[in-house]
């Protein structure tokens, strides 16, 4: 999973052939404790359970019994422990063999998928834009959704293109339903402000010169439950590709 396009730049350390084509230097002497692939999953189980912030090289080194100073023997610096993360989590994207030719449906089980994938790792959708180099896992998403979207006769470099603005699109919906649900599970006080924000939305439409407003205000009132909303933008968004095409 990755945004296309942006900064061509990579974070200071982070050599994409040093890091997925030669992931681990051979060593000699005495077999290594550790590997790359647990201390990405120590991470990554650290991350879902306290958020990135918690996400230090120390911390890390901590849950798997190891000095700090040794960690970097495996990981470089945090920004590739990041990059590993990201590509870590791809892996675990629930996707069929293959398209099943209908490039709409398709779309619709990966924006699903991805949506899933967020809400099992909430940090996700928050670090997406600082991935900068692109594993083995993601790279099998994007051959999936480039395979995907074959039928819908894009070019390449609009498929990616594609690509890149449905992970935007879910992301970003999902970074909003996570602010939803912290403000929801902080109790009373959060509860009375969404309650306050609320009510100065009805009182300005209420004015008479926001017309606009107060009609979608009224016409969302008791909007549907998460997944019916999602389902919703996401068709608008889909209905926006075949557009284009």
């Amino acid at each position: 999973m990755a945004r296309t396009g942006g900064s061509s730049g990579r974070h200071a350390g982070v050599d994409p052939e040093l890091l997925w084509a030669r992931p681990e230097r051979p060593r000699r002497g005495r077999p290594p404790a550790h590997d790359r692939a647990a201390i990405t999953a120590e991470a990554v189980a650290l991350a879902d359970a306290e958020g990135l912030a918690a996400v230090t090289m120390r911390a890390v080194a901590g849950r798997i019994g190891a000095g700090t100073m040794s960690l970097y023997s495996y990981v470089p610096n945090k920004e590739t422990l990041l990059e590993l993360m990201i590509d870590h989590v791809s892996g675990d994207h629930r996707l069929p063999s293959g398209p099943s030719g209908d490039w709409r449906a398709d779309l619709r089980q990966l924006a699903h998928e991805q949506r899933a994938l967020m809400h099992r790792h909430p940090w996700l959708p928050g670090a997406l834009p600082a991935q900068r180099t692109i594993g083995p896992n993601t790279l099998a998403v994007w051959e999936y959704t480039l395979a995907a979207l074959a039928p819908a006769g894009l070019d390449a470099r609009a498929r990616l293109e594609t690509f890149s603005l449905l992970t935007g699109f879910v992301s970003s919906h999902v970074l909003y339903e996570l602010a939803q649900e912290r403000a929801i599970g902080a109790g009373d006080a959060a509860g009375g402000l969404l309650d306050a924000q609320a009510r100065h939305l009805r009182s300005a439409a209420a004015a008479g010169n926001l017309p606009h407003l107060a009609q979608a205000l009224e016409e969302t009132s008791g909007d549907p439950a998460p997944q019916a909303v999602f389902d919703r933008l996401l068709d608008r968004m889909i209905n926006g590709l075949t557009a284009a095409t």
